[in-house]
C-alpha cells in the first residue's frame, strides 16, 4: 500500500515537471523565434511560399466548409426567427455569428487540421533528416531560414482565411435565406447593414483570427522542432499539433470573447 502511494505520488511529480519543462522550452523557442523574425522578414520569397502553401491551398476547404455553414446557419435560423415573426432579421443573425465567432474558430481548427499539421510534419522531417543539423554546420540559422516564415505564414494567413470563410457563409446563407426560402432580398441585405458594425464585430473578429494564428503557428513550428527524429515521434507531433492548436484556439475564443464583452458592456 505504501510503495503504491508512493509511486503515485513519484508519477504525478513526474507528469507536472516534465509538463514545466516543456513550457520552459517553449519560452525560450518563442523568444528565440522573436529575435529571428527580424531576419526573416527581410526573406520575403520565403514566407511568400510558406503563404501559399499554408494560406492559399487552404482556401478551397474553408470556402466550401463556409459555404455550407452559412447554410446551416440560415435552415436553423429561419426555423427560430419565423415563430416571432422576424425571418427578416436572418442576414445579421448569421452575419454575427460567423464575423464574431465562427469565421475565426472555425477556419483556425480548419487550419490546424490542414496547414499546420503539414507544417509540423515538414520541420519533423527536417529534423529526422539531419537538414536541421546541416543547416546548423553551413552557419545558416534554422530559425530564421525554417521556423519563422512558416510562423509569420501562419499569422498574416489566418485573418484572409476568416475573412473568406464568413463571406461565403454569408453568401451560402442568402442563397437559402433568399433564393430557396423567400426571404426579401433587400430586407436581408439592409438589416446586415445596419446591424454588423465594423468596429465592434469585424475588428473584433480579426483580432480574433491573429490571435488565433499566431498560436497555432507557434505550436506548429515548436511541435515539428522538438519531434523526435524517428517516423513515431513525427506523427506524435503532428497529432500534438492538431489536438493542442484545437483547445488553444477554444480556450483563446473564450478568454477574448469574455474580454470582448466586458469592453461594450
Amino acid at each position: 500500500m505504501r510503495a503504491s502511494f508512493v509511486q503515485l505520488i513519484s508519477a504525478l511529480g513526474h507528469f507536472f515537471t516534465s509538463r514545466i519543462d516543456r513550457l520552459g522550452l517553449a519560452a525560450r523557442f518563442a523568444g528565440a523565434l522573436l529575435v529571428s523574425l527580424s531576419i526573416a522578414l527581410g526573406r520575403l520569397p520565403l514566407m511568400f511560399r510558406e503563404v501559399y502553401f499554408s494560406g492559399v491551398r487552404s482556401l478551397s476547404i474553408v470556402a466550401v466548409s463556409g459555404l455550407f455553414v452559412g447554410m446551416v446557419l440560415a435552415v436553423q435560423g429561419y426555423e427560430v426567427l419565423q415563430r416571432y415573426g422576424s425571418a427578416e432579421s436572418l442576414g445579421v443573425i448569421v452575419a454575427l455569428s460567423l464575423v464574431r465567432e465562427l469565421g475565426p474558430v472555425v477556419t483556425a481548427l480548419l487550419f490546424a487540421g490542414r496547414a499546420s499539421s503539414a507544417v509540423t510534419a515538414e520541420i519533423g522531417l527536417m529534423r529526422a533528416t539531419e537538414q536541421l543539423a546541416a543547416m546548423d554546420m553551413m552557419a545558416v540559422d534554422p530559425m530564421s531560414r525554417v521556423v519563422a516564415p512558416r510562423f509569420l505564414a501562419a499569422i498574416f494567413s489566418m485573418p484572409f482565411l476568416a475573412a473568406i470563410f464568413s463571406t461565403t457563409g454569408v453568401i451560402g446563407a442568402w442563397i437559402i435565406g433568399v433564393k430557396l426560402i423567400g426571404i426579401d432580398d433587400g430586407a436581408f441585405w439592409s438589416q446586415m447593414q445596419a446591424n454588423v458594425d465594423v468596429r465592434i464585430d469585424v475588428l473584433n473578429g480579426l483580432l480574433k483570427s491573429i490571435v488565433f494564428g499566431t498560436a497555432v503557428g507557434l505550436i506548429s513550428v515548436f511541435e515539428g522542432y522538438f519531434a523526435a527524429p524517428t517516423a513515431e515521434g513525427i506523427a506524435t507531433a503532428t497529432t500534438r499539433t492538431v489536438v493542442i492548436s484545437s483547445l488553444s484556439v477554444l480556450l483563446l475564443d473564450l478568454l477574448l470573447t469574455v474580454m470582448m464583452f466586458r469592453g461594450l458592456s
